[in-house]
């Protein structure tokens, strides 16, 4: 069994708007401290042997300057990739789907020998959003799908029980997972009201978030992975 709530405890979320380069663009963060080696983790989210057993299976170079492909997901280009060295590694790449690219970078820091935390930041320009997307759904339609993925690499690296990428879908119509994606989006919408939006506003975007994820109908708008 996962322990939903340890898990949706033990990782934080922000969102923040920021100018990049001339753009404004939307920057949502998350972080997770594993109890696992830099070495390790670096290993397991850098390799493409392991990024499928955590996640989805990737072909690709995978290395600065080369190209990735996430089987029936994003690909793009790997823009920086440096590994562990003081303590500290990070990669960054192009995260491109359904016709848009947005930017994710991946940064490992050691907490003594055995701990490290990463983080996860995705950044979106905000007017390459489709209209009524971010009202609809706000944080939690990237959130969420990047809490699973947390949720998976915690499962690889501690040998604990949960669902495999292949029964991840099914594993959201299950009572533990619908719990799990209940607790992602009303956390994703606790972090949007935090950055000031309207606390009814984004409670409403968690629910249809979750609907969606789960197999329902949100109350309005469209597929979030569109």
């Amino acid at each position: 069994m996962v322990d939903v709530q340890g898990q949706l405890a033990a990782v934080t979320r922000e969102i923040a708007d920021e100018d990049i380069d001339g753009y404004a663009a939307r920057v949502q963060t998350l972080a997770q401290t594993y109890p696992s080696p830099i070495e390790d983790v670096w290993d397991a989210v850098t390799t493409a042997s392991r990024i499928a057993r955590w996640f989805q299976p990737i072909s690709g170079d995978l290395r600065a300057g080369g190209r990735y492909q996430i089987e029936n997901n994003a690909g793009g280009e790997i823009q920086e990739c440096v590994p562990p060295a003081a303590g500290a590694a990070h990669y960054k790449a192009t995260w491109e789907y359904g016709g848009g690219v947005t930017w994710l970078t991946v940064r490992l820091t050691a907490e003594g020998a055995d701990a490290t935390r990463l983080e996860l930041e995705h950044v979106a320009r905000t007017d390459d959003v489709p209209p009524g997307f971010w009202e609809t759904y706000g944080p939690g339609a990237t959130g969420v799908g990047w809490d699973g993925g947390l949720l998976g690499l915690a499962l690889h690296l501690t040998g604990g029980v949960g669902p495999s990428p292949e029964d991840a879908e099914a594993w959201a119509f299950t009572d533990e997972g619908r719990a799990f994606y209940r607790g992602a989006a009303d956390a994703w919408g606790a972090a949007h009201a935090a950055a000031g939006a309207d606390p009814a506003e984004a409670h409403r975007a968690a629910g249809n978030t979750f609907a969606f994820y789960t197999g329902q109908t949100p109350t309005e708008g469209t597929d979030p992975t569109t």
